[in-house]
Parts: C-alpha cells; sequence; structure tokens
C-alpha cells in the first residue's frame, strides 16, 4: 500500500511540474505579446526567428553569363522558367484539375473492402433468470455503393468544375502574359537608359570639344574669359548630365535582373537599342486590333470560364428538386463461434449479403434549394456583368496603346528629323566660330539643342518599341507570339 501511495504522489508532482513549466514557457520564451510600451519598439525572440526566415533564400538566383549578350527572347524564357508568379497560377491550375477529377470520382461506384471482427458475452434474460453467451464473429466482405439516378446533377459539377479548370489555365496564361510584358517594358526601358547615357556621352565629347576650341581662340587672343567660363560650364553641365544617366542605366538593369530572379546588384549585357529594327507602321488598323483583344485575351477568356462554371452550378443546384435512386450492396464471407453454458460451443461457417435500393426525395428543407438556386442564379448574372465590364475596358486599353503607338511613330519622325537638323546647326556653328563668324553663346546654343535632339532621339525610339509591345499585350498577341503560334 505504501508504494501505491510512493507512486501516485510521484506522478500526482511530475503532473504538476508539467504544467507549471507549459504556464511558464507560455508568458516567456513561446508566447508572442503585444508590445509593453507604445513608445519605444519591440524587439524580441520571436522577431529575431522571423528575421532569420526572411533572409533565407526561397530559391536560387540566376546567375548571368557574363560572356553572353542577351537578347529579348532570352530573357523572356529565363524569367519564365524561373518566376515565382508563374509558379503560383501554376499550381492553382493544378489544385482546380484534382477538383475536377474528385467530381468526376462520383460518377463511379464506391468499392470498399471490410475486415470485421467482433467478440462480446452478453447477458440473456431466459424465463427468470439471465444466462451468459458468449460470440466471436469474423466476416470478410465487399460493399458497393453507387447512385443510379441524379438526373444529371453530378454530370453538372463535374461541367463545373472543367470550367472552372479551363478559367485557371487561361489564369496561368495571364500570368504569363503579364510577366513577358514586364520583361519587355524594362528591356526596353534599359535600352533607352544605355541610349540615354552614350548620347550624354557624345554631348559631352561635344561640350569638351567647344571648351577646348575656345580656350584655343583665348590662348590665340580671339576669346575672352567669359567665353572660356561659359564653355567650362558647358562642359561641366555635361560631366553631370551623363553621371544622372549612368544612374538610370543602373536601375534599369538592377529593375531587369530581379524581375529575372537575379540579384539587383547582377551586370549583364543586352543588346543595343542601335541593333534592333524601330518599325514604321502599325501592325493594324485599331478595329482589328481589338477584335484580336476579345478573342486572345486570357482573363477575357477566363472571365468567359467563370460564366460557363456558374451556369453549371445552376443546374446543379435545380437537380436538387429531383428525387435520387441508390444502391448499397454487401456481399460477404462470415465465420461464428458461440458459446452459452452449460451447453457446448456452436460454429458456423457460410456466405452473407444484403442489397438496398433507396429513392430519396427531399420534400421540405426550409427553402434552402430555393436560396441555393437564387444564389446561383446571382452569381451568375454578376459573372455576366464582369465579363461586360472587362469587354469595355479592353477595348479602351486598346484604343489607348493604339493612339500611344501613332503618336509615337509621329514623334519619332519628328526627333529623327530634329535630330538630323540640330547636326547640322552644331556643325555649322563650331565651324563658324572657329573661323570666327560666330560666338561662344552660338555654339553653346547649337550643343544644348543638339543634346536635347540625342535625348529625345533615342527616347522616341524606345518609346516606338515600348507603345508596339503594349499593343502586343493589350490584344494578347504577345503571349501567342512568344509561344510560336499564330490567331
Amino acid at each position: 500500500m505504501l508504494d501505491g501511495e510512493r507512486r501516485c504522489s510521484w506522478n500526482f508532482r511530475r503532473v504538476m511540474a508539467g504544467m507549471w513549466s507549459l504556464a511558464l514557457l507560455s508568458t516567456t520564451g513561446y508566447g508572442q505579446q503585444a508590445p509593453p510600451d507604445p513608445s519605444r519598439p519591440l524587439f524580441s525572440a520571436d522577431q529575431d526567428r522571423v528575421r532569420q526566415a526572411a533572409q533565407a533564400p526561397a530559391r536560387q538566383a540566376f546567375e548571368f553569363d557574363p560572356a553572353t549578350v542577351y537578347t529579348l527572347p532570352q530573357l523572356i524564357d529565363i524569367a519564365e522558367s524561373r518566376s515565382p508568379t508563374t509558379r503560383e497560377a501554376w499550381q492553382a491550375a493544378r489544385e482546380r484539375a484534382a477538383a475536377l477529377g474528385v467530381a468526376k470520382s462520383e460518377l463511379y461506384p464506391l468499392l470498399r473492402a471490410f475486415l470485421t471482427g467482433f467478440a462480446n458475452e452478453v447477458g440473456v434474460l431466459l424465463y427468470k433468470q439471465y444466462a451468459l453467451q458468449y460470440q466471436g464473429i469474423g466476416e470478410g466482405s465487399l460493399s458497393l455503393d453507387y447512385t443510379l439516378i441524379d438526373f444529371g446533377a453530378r454530370l453538372d459539377r463535374v461541367h463545373e468544375q472543367r470550367s472552372l479548370l479551363q478559367a485557371s489555365n487561361f489564369a496561368f496564361n495571364d500570368a504569363h502574359l503579364k510577366l513577358i510584358y514586364a520583361v519587355t517594358q524594362e528591356y526596353y526601358q534599359l535600352l533607352s537608359a544605355a541610349g540615354q547615357r552614350r548620347a550624354a556621352e557624345a554631348n559631352l565629347k561635344s561640350a569638351q570639344a567647344v571648351s577646348e576650341a575656345t580656350q584655343a581662340r583665348y590662348d590665340n587672343g580671339l576669346a575672352t574669359l567669359p567665353d572660356v567660363a561659359e564653355a567650362r560650364s558647358a562642359a561641366a553641365q555635361a560631366i553631370y548630365d551623363l553621371q544622372l544617366r549612368i544612374g538610370d542605366e543602373k536601375k534599369a538593369l538592377g529593375h531587369l535582373g530581379t524581375l529575372l530572379t537575379a540579384p539587383a546588384y547582377s551586370q549583364f549585357k543586352v543588346q543595343s537599342i542601335d541593333d534592333l529594327q524601330i518599325p514604321e507602321t502599325l501592325p493594324e488598323t485599331a478595329r482589328n486590333l481589338i477584335e484580336m483583344a476579345l478573342r486572345n485575351r486570357p482573363d477575357l477568356l477566363k472571365q468567359v470560364a467563370v460564366i460557363n462554371a456558374a451556369k453549371a452550378a445552376e443546374q446543379a443546384v435545380k437537380k436538387a428538386y429531383y428525387p435520387t435512386l441508390t444502391f448499397t450492396g454487401e456481399l460477404g464471407r462470415i465465420r461464428a463461434y458461440g458459446e452459452q453454458l452449460p451447453y457446448p460451443p456452436a460454429y458456423a461457417t457460410g456466405n452473407v449479403y444484403d442489397a438496398t435500393l433507396r429513392l430519396g426525395w427531399t420534400v421540405f428543407d426550409g427553402g434552402r434549394r430555393q436560396k441555393e438556386l437564387e444564389q446561383a442564379k446571382a452569381a451568375e448574372r454578376q459573372a455576366e456583368s464582369a465579363l461586360n465590364v472587362r469587354q469595355d475596358e479592353i477595348e479602351s486599353e486598346v484604343w489607348d496603346a493604339y493612339a500611344n503607338a501613332e503618336t509615337a511613330l509621329r514623334q519619332r519622325q519628328a526627333a529623327t528629323a530634329l535630330l538630323r537638323a540640330s547636326q547640322e546647326s552644331y556643325d555649322m556653328s563650331i565651324e563658324a566660330y572657329q573661323y570666327g563668324v560666330r560666338n561662344v553663346l552660338d555654339v553653346l546654343q547649337a550643343e544644348r539643342q543638339l543634346a536635347a535632339a540625342r535625348s529625345e532621339e533615342v527616347s522616341a525610339r524606345a518609346a516606338v518599341l515600348a507603345s508596339i509591345a503594349d499593343i502586343s499585350f493589350q490584344t494578347g498577341e504577345l503571349l501567342r507570339r512568344q509561344a510560336g503560334q499564330h490567331p
């Protein structure tokens, strides 16, 4: 008895110690608490663990080949193969495909196998006294459940899930389209920044040439000291502008690198904007582009699939008003043993089965089916309205892209003419200055106009490329071109 009491006391102390430890943990190390003071930031061990998790790389960063000059298709391939946005959309589509498989499984019977062991000893009332009986039963069986008739409710659910799978697939394509467009825009932004940097370098050379010519004239007594100061100031301004352009190019390079899952400080080479062919005309009319967008845009096609899913869901709800006919059957083999004293035990072995046909019909459900039907109809109308809204938005987006492209083409033509005229004006001004016909202020003004014309010409070329890419994005054609398809 004393040993039992000691064991009970020891177990009681262990339980109390465990409860006390849990209480301490919940109030100290393992329980996240609110900041105790609103005037100071909170630093805790829990936050340190979160910081460590945030610093851990989710994937291996991409490394560029320093010897490769990357083209736009190569950069798009890298982004598509590594982007987390496309992988997220891909997993969503896989999840929806699995949901379709679940819906299809309802069309098949459910077959289950059972092995059952049963034993009991009960008292049975015989006349005025209880007699103990013992039973031991072992059974192996197969059970079959199948819905014979449901008036197409399961098929409607399959159609709903199939339409939702189509919507997920279109969402997956839309994620690729947006990623391709983002890479394209960042690529053209980098080309523009690099072009602006080269234009700034050319401007610096021109400013330095004017400064040197002015200094030479001053040394020969043909220019004044203020002329030299003006020329040096213009050269200093060109140096300042060049540093600004170098910074813009670095930022554009970092933005494109991070979009390709590479570190922002990565260094890599891309084609020059001078190596690209600049379109001279638009590919289609505005009407044709709008029709193309309404035919190809994956976000619009996704909304159509959502409407089809809503219609199938409505049909499935309507079938709830009809009866269902189900079959349930079980086939097995049993071996049983029984004993009741003072009689000898008995054995039994044989096949057993049961079969049931059940016709079920919900007569009253408190209006639940009616409300579910109203809910399904409202969801369908909402999806149709969203489709109409999206169609109007797409038409407006395509028209804006078309108008911007037209403007960019005209601006590029004007910028090319302006650059040609500014170059001629500068050349004649510097020549006239060397002969003493023009003063340094005239030369500096011509140099500033040439610098502005160079910058505008680069911006105009990049704007044409970006606007044409925007048209391809708004029409969905950008996705087909990358996939090598044609409408």
